[in-house]
């Protein structure tokens, strides 16, 4: 499963990296996609992150 940050969307709030820090991380003041294609074991984690984010920046 791949998923994207939208950076234009994106407020760095890190929410996704405090959810899924295996996947997601923030680099100057965005979150990135550290793992691509995420690995099946991180994939409902991920999906949570992309669930939690205020701005549904992130999608896969």
């Amino acid at each position: 499963m791949k998923f994207t940050v939208d950076q234009d969307a994106c407020i760095g709030c890190g929410a996704c990296e405090s959810i899924c820090p295996d996947v997601f991380e923030l680099e100057d003041g965005k979150s990135q996609v550290i793992l691509d294609p995420v690995p099946e074991q991180h994939q409902e984690a991920a999906l949570d992150a992309e669930n939690s984010c205020p701005v549904s920046a992130i999608s896969h």
